[in-house]
């Protein structure tokens, strides 16, 4: 029998984003490396935000975001906006909820310049980098982020 083309305005809807993605999606293990990661420089976010003013976007949730970028090869800082809007791995991957706004593309891009977060000129960290205890971390965690990388390029297509 033959389903129909119908369309139907559902105002609420359950999308349990973690039940969407894979068990064995090479991202999965690369999230819990981020986090853990992302984990020991908490503190560190903390004393370089405000106590007062408007909330700001959580740094992890950048952080994930540029990950993401640097993952697939996104060039434009627009695109991994418009990505977070409708794909579903994005949103999990950075810890959107499915109800959550993307933030704007202007914000996203200027973040990574606001004062005290300095990009990196060369391909080398500079000497204030590798002082944070996360910088260790991030460093024992690069190598298997890497493969799990490698696989996806190599053995899953893209």
């Amino acid at each position: 029998m033959r389903g129909t083309d119908e369309r139907d305005g559902i105002l609420f809807s359950h999308v349990d984003l973690e039940g969407r993605v894979p068990a064995d999606h090479p991202l999965r293990p690369i999230r819990a490396l981020v986090d853990e990661a992302l984990l020991v420089l908490s503190p560190d976010f903390e004393r370089l935000y405000s106590k007062t003013g408007r909330p700001s976007i959580a740094p992890e949730k950048l952080l994930r975001a540029l990950l993401l970028q640097a993952f697939y090869t996104i060039r434009s800082e627009r695109q991994p906006m418009e990505q977070l809007d409708y794909n579903l791995l994005f949103r999990w991957f950075v810890g959107l909820s499915m109800d959550e706004r993307v933030w704007d593309a202007t914000v996203y891009s200027k973040n990574p310049r606001l004062p005290g977060r300095r990009r990196c000129g060369g391909a080398l960290p500079s000497g204030g980098a590798t002082r944070y205890a996360g910088y260790a971390a991030s460093q024992r965690l690069r190598k298997r982020i890497e493969e799990g990388f490698g696989w996806i390029k190599t053995t899953g297509g893209l």
